[in-house]
């Protein structure tokens, strides 16, 4: 990787901990913003060169959200540019475990995982020189307070990136917030402090998010969701389906009882998914409840004669998930559920074009339109209701198009020598 100029912000993080710099005894830095803004490469590069030159023998934690993310926006863009600048570097993947070398210096740099609250357990123990928590606000507090009280060694410094979240999430408040009184040096990023975004890319990635999903990844502020989840879809952006073939299929379902099911029929054409058709069952207007062998039958009508390569089904929907596997037909798989970020994912394959819905497929259009965020939660949160096709389609696109993410899960459909109908 070539760095052909830095912004200054990007260059006061390289080096607010260097001497002669004014913030050289700030005991942390924040960087939070925009996507896209070149704070998490400036952050990596600037926290290794810390280390290796201020000490040795020493060890020091990276820590993502998972370690597989950590690897994706950490490791793999920083260490090629660690190399070329003449440091050595051994990634020990079995280990979790990265040691460099420079000038004589030699030191062990951990990778972490702060999924849940069940991960401090993983760094509890360890005595550290530094930490840098990448993806910050999407950690459990207990696990960031974990890796910060094993910095214990002098001279050690905590390194924070992140972009915004609820104004009420506790790292705001507890730290952002507090950034002074924490001997805290914060910096807020924008995608123009980022020189190597030129002003289409920087246009395009604005085109990709609304609401509030716009005002935190690119404006960069912590504000409250409120209102549609998704507010730029209207009846009017339905397509009509390709007169074409398509490459493969895949049904996605919310399984539900007393609450509504809902089952939607995806096809993929030229790089496009389209939802062609779909399922829905809701007991209390219909009077009745249906049982999992009668859910199947309504399955196997969507699906008619066409070859499914998965269905994609509600993790929790565990009877369900058994009745189709014991059917053999189809191929079953758990759908990925983290609600906020198959929102997002949801949205941006929206914006981008990369799903469309058909104007048959009445219900998700319905549920587009009342589909919205709890304004009396102090989180981030969606109203439990008309959220049924909402969450199927959630389903979908963190599974499927999706695939291959934190957990090397892959559902992408795999290349067919051949093609079928929509069956219109």
């Amino acid at each position: 990787m070539e760095f052909k100029s830095f912004s200054e912000k990007q260059l006061k993080v390289l080096s607010w901990w260097s001497e002669g710099s004014p913030y050289k005894d700030f005991d942390a830095i924040i960087c939070d913003g925009a996507v896209r803004s070149g704070k998490t490469i400036c952050m990596g590069l600037s926290f290794v060169i810390w280390a290796m030159t201020g000490f040795s023998g020493i060890s020091f934690a990276l820590c993502g959200k998972t370690i597989a993310s950590l690897r994706r926006n950490v490791l793999v863009p920083l260490l090629p540019v660690l190399k070329e600048l003449g440091f050595a570097c051994t990634e020990k993947l079995s280990q979790n475990l990265v040691e460099i070398e420079f000038n004589g210096n030699k030191n062990r740099f951990y990778v972490f995982g702060g999924r849940d609250e069940s991960s401090a357990a993983l760094i509890q123990g360890m005595t550290l020189g530094g930490v840098m928590l990448d993806e910050v606000a999407l950690m459990p507090r207990s696990f960031v307070e974990q890796a910060l009280a094993r910095c214990s060694v002098k001279g050690s410094k905590m390194w924070f990136n992140c972009n915004p979240e609820n104004p009420q999430h506790w790292f705001h408040t507890e730290w952002i917030l507090k950034a002074k009184e924490k001997n805290c040096l914060y910096l807020h990023f924008t995608m123009e402090d980022n020189p190597s975004l030129s002003p289409a890319i920087i246009k395009r990635y604005k085109s990709l998010y609304s609401g509030a999903f716009y005002e935190r990844f690119v404006e960069g502020k912590w504000v409250a969701a409120q209102g549609l989840v998704y507010p730029f879809f209207s009846e009017s952006a339905c397509v009509a389906l390709p007169k074409g073939e398509c490459r493969s299929f895949y049904i996605s379902c919310d399984y539900g009882t007393v609450n509504p099911a809902s089952f939607g029929l995806w096809g993929e054409y030229r790089g496009v998914w389209y939802r062609i058709d779909e399922f829905y069952f809701d007991s209390r207007a219909e009077g009745y409840q249906k049982t999992d062998e009668e859910y199947y039958a309504d399955l196997e009508k969507l699906a008619g004669d066409r070859d499914i390569e998965a269905v994609i089904v509600d993790p929790s929907a565990v009877s369900f998930i058994e009745c189709i596997r014991r059917k053999g037909k189809f191929n079953v798989i758990p759908a990925k559920n983290d609600v906020l970020d198959g929102i997002r994912r949801a949205a941006e394959a929206i914006k981008s074009g990369k799903i469309k819905i058909a104007p048959a497929c009445k219900d998700i259009i319905r549920e587009f339109g009342l589909y919205r965020w709890d304004s009396a939660s102090a989180r981030d949160s969606v109203r439990k209701e008309h959220d049924h096709a909402m969450d199927d389609m959630r389903y979908f696109v963190s599974t499927v198009l999706e695939g291959g993410g934190d957990e090397g899960f892959f559902a992408i459909a795999s290349e067919r020598s051949r093609r079928q109908d929509f069956g219109f």
